[in-house]
């Protein structure tokens, strides 16, 4: 059995990545992590160039990414919040999936999968986003672990003058960027915990589809 795990934030080796290794490293089986960072993957153009073939038309790093998505058993998907809503790169990507939707296309429908979402101040809206994609796409949902995560305004240079940025939403006018101010998981042991143990109940399931097959 095989897990892909896939980080969606534009952000590499941040709180999503992070998140998302968490479970992967307790699921027990094979897992692989593939951050989207950097890759060039578009939106669904509604070609309806998969509808014979259930295989994407579109040229981009999306198509060197089907193979993990149709061998995998499970996912773990994780995204960032951006304006209340997954990040454009992950929607991309899971609009993509749209691919294997026709014909009665199996290539994902049955599987297992985990939503993991990070925000500035909760990845909860980012949560029910990928649950809704799981839920077209026939994908059996058996976990969620939402945390937060450092907004950029932490790290932008402006965030202690800005005053439509995310210092200012979450603490007020005159907030001094500190260590201790800055959301981190190593300061969330809870959510942490929650997502190994997500993870372990999702190993848990592969290997009883294992032990009946």
């Amino acid at each position: 059995m095989k897990v892909l795990g896939v980080s969606g934030s534009p952000r590499k080796d941040k709180s999503t990545d992070r998140l998302v290794q968490e479970v992967l490293d307790a699921v027990g089986v094979e897992a692989e992590f593939v951050s989207l960072a950097g890759k060039r993957i578009g939106a669904c153009i509604a070609c309806l160039g998969c509808v014979k073939d259930n295989v994407c038309k579109v040229k981009d790093d999306m198509e060197h990414l089907r193979d993990k998505i149709v061998e995998a058993d499970a996912y773990v998907i994780g995204a960032a919040n951006y304006f209340s809503m997954l990040n454009g790169l992950s929607h991309c990507f899971l609009e993509r999936f749209y691919q294997f939707r026709h014909r009665e296309g199996k290539a994902v429908a049955g599987k297992l999968g985990i939503a993991v979402g990070v925000g500035g101040s909760t990845g909860d809206r980012v949560v029910e986003n990928i649950k809704t994609f799981f839920q077209y796409n026939q994908v059996e949902c058996v976990g969620a672990v939402s945390a937060q995560g450092a907004a950029s305004c932490f790290t932008c240079g402006f965030g202690e003058t800005c005053t439509v940025g995310a210092i200012h939403m979450f603490f007020g006018p005159g907030t001094k960027i500190t260590p201790e101010i800055i959301p981190d998981l190593s300061k969330q042991p809870g959510k942490l915990e929650e997502a190994r143990a997500i993870g372990r109940k999702l190993g848990e399931r592969l290997r009883g589809f294992a032990a009946a097959t």
